[in-house]
């Protein structure tokens, strides 16, 4: 295990409303893994239940259609934190794919550990339910940007929300996220630079 201090340990922390006891054998669980650019971290449709940070670099997740057509969801930079829902429920798969843009550095906790220790420990039960509302509040504000802004109004939102993301993530996965063409980015990242000109 890597000695630096861990992220997901740390995030977890500020959640919880007291100290975490059994927090060194939570930690012992914790597994890091260096991974380059365009490295799985998860494929889509495996077992995969674990709940991961990222220590360092940024991920994509991305769901994949039949034709291999790509649907980025999002984005995971340092301090930040995934998982595939689907995948921590007894049996589940994963619904999407996680890859590494940059190289990174992204931390692995199984979710029975967590689990385990939040089934003994009212603390990591309330820790972990703020965790489960911080994910749901971001997925329910991408749905909202999705049926309610339109696409240069979603690209000035993700500007605006992740300052220098927009400058770190290929061209190409923005405009995914997005949901437009390469070629309607382009323009519309033309026009906003217009607007701030």
């Amino acid at each position: 295990m890597n000695d630096a201090p861990s992220t997901l340990l740390r995030l977890l922390d500020t959640l919880a409303p007291a100290p975490l006891p059994e927090r060194e054998r939570v930690q012992e669980a914790l597994t890091v893994r260096f991974l380059p650019a365009g490295a799985a971290v998860f494929h889509q449709d495996t077992a995969h239940p674990h709940v991961h940070a990222v220590r360092s670099g940024l991920v994509k997740l991305a769901y994949l259609g039949e034709d291999g057509s790509e649907w980025i969801k999002s984005f995971v930079a340092e301090g930040g934190f995934f998982a595939s829902l689907a995948a921590l429920a007894p049996g589940g798969r994963t619904t999407f794919l996680a890859a590494a843009i940059e190289p990174s550095c992204i931390e692995g906790l199984p979710h029975a550990v967590l689990e385990d220790v939040a089934s003994r420990h009212l603390v990591w039960s309330r820790a972990l339910h703020t965790l489960a509302m911080v994910h749901a509040s971001r997925k329910e504000q991408r749905e909202r940007e999705l049926l309610t802004l339109d696409a240069e109004a979603r690209y000035r939102r993700f500007v605006a929300d992740h300052p220098g993301l927009h400058l770190r993530v290929p061209q190409k996965d923005l405009a995914r996220h997005l949901g437009v063409t390469p070629v309607g980015f382009n323009r519309i990242v033309r026009r906003v630079r217009q607007a701030a000109a």
